[in-house]
Formats: C-alpha cells, structure tokens, sequence
C-alpha cells in the first residue's frame, strides 16, 4: 500500500500508489503545533500557517501561489493542530512537479515580511470572532478549558486577539526557524506515481537540516471531580459537549476505543442518533467521537438542543454512557460496527487527499504505519468483553466534563444531573 524512504537530514517520504487516478494529493507536515507554544507565543503556530501564504522565495505573492496550483484546476490549504501543522495540494498527476514546487516553498522557503505579518493579523482575529460566534464551534473550545485547564491543551489553538496582535515578526521567524527544520517533515503522496519518482520530486525542494523539536508540558492529570462550563449566549439551541479522559495516542487498547466510538455515536445506525435523535426527538444532531494526544485523550459527546431540554438531553446521554458499561454490546451490533467503520475506511482511501493524509499522519505522529487490511484485523480483534471493560475504566463520575454554550438561564440543574446513572 505504500512505501517510505529517510532523506539524509532532510524529510521522511511516504507515499501510496493509485493505478489510473488522475489526481495527485501532497500533504507535507511539521511536527510542531499549538502545543508547543507558551503565552508570551500563544497563536504563533498557527500564525506561521497563515503568512506562509503570504509570498516564498519564488512565489512572491498570496496571488502567485494561488495561480500556481489554482492555474491548473488544483487546491490547496493549510491547517494547525495541537501537535503538527500540515500543508496540502492537489492537483492532475502530470501537474505533480509543480505542485510539490508550492508546497516546499510554503514550508521551506516562506519571506516572512513585516508587513504581511502585520497585515495578516487583523485577518486572523476575524476568523478568530468567527470560531466565537459559532457556538457549535466555540462549545469545543469551552470544553478544552474546562478539561485541560490553563494549558496549551486548554488554550485555543489560533490565541485569542490580545495574543495575535502583541506576536512580532522576530517571534514567527523565531518559530519557523526553530520548528520548520527539513527533518521535521514528512512528505507524504498519494496518486498514480511510484515511490522512486516521488523521491526525485521531494529531492532537493526542502534542503538538509536537523534542529530539536520545540518541547511541551505533559498533558495534566485527568479530572477527579465532575467539571462543568456553561457559557451563556443569546442562542436558539444550546450545545453540550460532554467528555471523559480516555487513551492517549498508539495506546493498545485504541481499537477498542474506535469501536466503543463508533457504537456508541458515529453514523445514523449508532445509538446516540437512534436513542436521543430519533427515539426521544431530543437533537438534530449528536455524535460521540475520540481526541489523542502523545499522552492524553478524550471520549467526547456533542449534541446541539432545545435550550429547555437541556437536563432531559444530559441524562439520556449518560445513560447511553453508563449501557456501554453495564451491558455486552451484542454480536450483531458488532458486526455492524466493524463493517461501517472498515468500508468507511476503504472508500476513504480509494481518493488521493485522503489517502495522503492516512499515511502522512500515521508516519508523522504514530509509532507505526498500517495498511488498510491490517487496520480491518485489529477491528475483528475487537470483542465485546473490551469493550465493556474499557467502558468501565474510562465511563466514571469523577472523570466527567460537561461544557455548554446555552441562553441564560438554562444551564440550571445540569450539575446535579452531571452523574453516571
């Protein structure tokens, strides 16, 4: 399914085959993100992010990277995560020299300019506002403070505006220096081109060099007393995010989280969706879903609801929560679990971008990279007993947090429901 290769101090390359596919997906990441920053450098992750698009070395302009992958019917994007920062384009395959041109001039060769740092400020404490007047966006947000603390876990990944506009140029420099090292990166392809003509690509385009990893604070210490955040708003819906710690990356007992997940509230068939969707009328939408870290994890439920319902939604919830640990999941439900989360996969994989994007970050953040056939045994391997077990470790009173951005007056009597039934 793919091949890899280690350049001499420069990028690990990983790439995947596709007979007959006409696009071609490059996904490049840096293993530096929100993570690694402090308050005095709050936001410069994903800063960084944005003025690299603001002109290279041989782009000069926002307009000429655009054209450049745009001109041939292509796209491309950045985005910032707590512990990487990727970098993408896709464009036709015979197009494959120009777009691993762009992407290596973002990452390797960015101007840096005051000005566009300066100009590109105001830019992101507008997308900043936006996160913030999204409460459905904003209630994860809430829930990473009330879980994670005054942490960079806790903080926002893009700063908040005071922290975006006191960055100086020599702070983004500094970082990019720093973090933006050739190997720090991992290149990753996926199209209809071997792996020996995607080395020839990457070649030369990202340069030598070794630096160290900015470090980060270890994650803090689970919660031992249920949490609660309500923010209020003038909103037609309130929305939950109810979580509990849960595994942290490469942990042996994730497939059995992923199966847990899917279960539990992934997909129309779940139990989420039919119990308090389409059961008890109580959402439109509610889905469970897990986070991973190098050394911490959550098990999250969101759902947006009628502000008036807002206790009845918890405690159904929790005891769908509390089911998972009480009851065996059947062997029909299993099964159903398995095939919607391993066809799910396979179809993913079957387009370059995601494709791309499962062997890039497997190689970049994960101890190992597997192919789709060894994910779909690891499922089989799943029984119902571990998913019980699990459920009993991770699903406790102690461990919960709730986050709620709702009109005033609602978030009354969701602390005393707050509770494993």
């Amino acid at each position: 399914m793919f091949e890899r290769s280690v350049l001499p101090d420069g990028p690990r390359v990983i790439s995947a085959r596709l007979p007959g596919t006409r696009s071609l997906s490059i996904a490049v990441y840096v293993l530096a993100g929100s993570r690694m920053e402090s308050r005095d450098r709050w936001g410069v992750a994903h800063f960084m992010e944005h003025v690299t698009f603001k002109g290279t070395q041989a782009y000069r302009s926002t307009r000429a990277l655009s054209e450049a992958i745009e001109g041939v019917g292509g796209n491309s994007n950045a985005a910032t995560d707590r512990e990487s920062t990727v970098y993408w384009a896709r464009v036709p395959v015979r197009e494959a020299e120009r777009a691993m041109d762009v992407v290596a001039e973002l990452v390797v060769r960015p101007l840096l300019r005051d000005e566009d740092i300066d100009r590109e400020r105001e830019v992101i404490v507008d997308e900043i506002r936006s996160y913030r007047d999204d409460p459905g966006q904003f209630v994860y947000n809430a829930f990473d403070e009330a879980f994670f603390g005054d942490t960079p876990l806790g903080w926002e990944i893009a700063g908040d505006e005071d922290s975006v506009r006191s960055l100086s140029g020599e702070q983004v420099r500094a970082f990019w220096s720093d973090a933006y090292r050739p190997a720090n990166l991992v290149v990753s392809v996926a199209g209809d081109l071997d792996h020996e003509s995607v080395v020839g690509l990457v070649g030369d385009r990202f340069g030598r060099g070794v630096g160290a990893l900015p470090a980060f604070q270890p994650a803090p210490g689970p919660p031992d007393a249920p949490r609660l955040s309500v923010v209020e708003r003038s909103t037609s819906q309130a929305y939950m995010a109810l979580g509990v710690p849960a595994l942290p990356r490469d942990h042996p007992d994730g497939w059995t989280l992923d199966m847990l997940t899917t279960i539990l509230g992934d997909g129309s068939s779940s139990r989420l969706f039919l119990s308090i969707r389409e059961e008890a009328g109580l959402a439109y939408d509610v889905h469970a879903f897990a986070t991973d870290f190098a050394d911490a994890g959550t098990l999250q439920v969101f759902a947006g609801v009628d502000p008036e319902l807002t206790v009845k939604a918890l405690r159904a919830i929790l005891a769908e929560l509390a089911r998972l640990r009480e009851e065996p999941v059947g062997a029909d439900e299993l099964h159903r679990a398995r095939a919607f989360a391993g066809g799910r996969l396979e179809l993913r994989l079957e387009e370059s971008r995601h494709l791309a994007s499962w062997i890039g970050i497997q190689e970049a953040l994960h101890e190992r990279v597997l192919t789709a056939d060894e994910v779909l045994a690891r499922y089989e391997a799943v029984t119902a007993d571990q998913i019980q077990e699990l459920a009993g470790r991770l699903i406790r009173d102690e461990g919960l947090t709730l986050a709620v951005v709702c009109p005033p007056g609602h978030g009354r009597g969701l602390a005393a429901a707050l509770r494993v039934p």
